[in-house]
């Protein structure tokens, strides 16, 4: 890969040594330098990378050889705060602005990226069209906007951000194009084409690399008490890192409270706790002073924990988008790791009343708001599929993701109960 000249007082190195001196790592993974490629020859690209695929490298590399500021548009406070921290780490000149800064923060982080200070900034969609952003972006050198967890631009998608649909006005009023890149870990087909549609690519260089991580192993239970039946689970595990995903705080707090009266080194994390209480647990799972971390999906988001050696839910969750996601948070090493889901018909009346009356999405009017629930009612009973189905878990999954697996793949529960036979 050619050298890229830089303006910004960053040393001219090609990909391979920007990707070992600013993050350790002396190769790519597969697809990696293809995306990045993509976006160093100028060209808008989208990528599609299973969790712990390594989507921030292919934006964060790029970002750092070309001349310009990166703006990096991220649905959550949590996920820029631990990238820009890890990037600060490794002594790159970043930041974040969201509503977790005061006035004054803001103000003196406006002024660094005027004065060229930040390779890469990251922004909650919310804020890009507000004036005082814009004036900066519309007069500043930006060589691309990244946009993370794209598949939130789709009314496909699980996460449907109404913010998101006006990147490309953000975009048309900048003073150049720039490169313009998308990433997500979990899309269908049908949330592909909506990206490459709504964000306006032009002539993407496309990449989706494999959905399937062969080292997991999935397996379903249907259990009559489900804390017995997790902590029989967890009994030869006390050693080992792992995530309890539960669908609400209260399942958290229970689950948690009877972890560690059990005799358990468990914690917890949910958006109902202080940031401070938060950022403590999260540290204590990260640097294995706790072994079990119960948490909602708000946990997880840009965690980059090597050794979690299973993940297991507590709850079904609301769409196979979401369990692929919060799943592939085990063997990140590559080792073999176990994914459990604890199945119990109460997960199908709970996913269906936070369709109905969960989150915090504010819908454009009244009628895309029931299509979109409609949507989401269909992938809850996709997910109902998966917990219910006799058939290969795994190619249950990816088929689900528009891959043409194998009919069996030898490692989920379904294949070893045929196995025995």
């Amino acid at each position: 890969m050619d050298r890229c000249d830089l303006d910004d007082g960053v040393s001219q190195l090609t990909a391979e040594e920007t990707l070992k001196q600013y993050f350790g790592y002396e190769s790519f993974r597969p697809g990696q330098k293809t995306l990045i490629g993509y976006m160093l020859s100028g060209r808008d690209a989208l990528g599609v990378m299973p969790t712990g695929g390594g989507k921030s490298v292919c934006f964060q590399v790029p970002a750092l050889m070309a001349s310009g500021m990166t703006i990096v548009v991220s649905p959550l406070i949590s996920l820029m705060k631990d990238q820009v921290n890890a990037l600060t780490k490794a002594k790159i000149a970043a930041a974040f602005i969201n509503s977790s800064l005061s006035d004054k923060q803001i103000a003196k982080a406006m002024q660094n990226a005027e004065n060229r200070m930040y390779k890469l900034i990251y922004v909650a969609p919310e804020r890009l069209l507000s004036p005082n952003f814009l004036a900066f972006a519309s007069s500043a050198q930006i060589f691309m906007v990244a946009v993370d967890e794209a598949h939130c631009v789709s009314q496909w998608g699980r996460d449907f951000r109404p913010s998101y649909v006006k990147i490309p006005e953000f975009v048309a009023r900048l003073r150049g194009r720039p490169v313009v890149s998308a990433f997500t870990a979990t899309a269908t087909p049908e949330v592909r084409a909506d990206i490459i549609n709504l964000l306006k690519l032009k002539n993407p260089g496309i990449l989706v690399s494999g959905f399937d991580r062969e080292n997991l192993h999935f397996s379903v239970r249907k259990p009559e008490d489900k804390f017995a039946e997790l902590a029989a689970y967890l009994k030869d595990k006390k050693e080992q890192s792992g995530i309890v995903y539960c669908s609400t705080r209260s399942a958290v707090e229970e689950v948690c409270g009877r972890l560690v009266k059990s005799g358990y080194s468990a914690s917890r994390y949910h958006a109902g706790l202080s940031s401070e209480e938060r950022q403590k647990n999260q540290d204590d799972f990260l640097h294995d002073r706790v072994k079990i971390m119960a948490a909602t999906n708000a946990f997880g988001m840009g965690i980059d924990k090597p050794n979690v050696s299973y993940v297991a839910h507590y709850n079904m969750p609301k769409d196979i988008e979401g369990y692929y996601q919060e799943a592939g948070r085990a063997g990140r090493d590559g080792k073999p790791a176990e994914c459990v889901l604890f199945y119990g018909e109460r997960d199908v009346l709970t996913g269906t009343w936070m369709i109905e009356n969960g989150g915090d999405i504010e819908y454009p009017d009244e009628k895309t708001g029931k299509r979109i629930k409609k949507r989401s009612h269909k992938r809850l009973k996709d997910m109902v599929s998966y917990c219910s189905t006799k058939k290969c878990l795994r190619r249950y999954i990816l088929k689900y993701f528009g891959e043409r697996p194998k009919r069996r793949c030898g490692n989920c529960g379904s294949c070893d109960k045929k196995a025995r036979k």
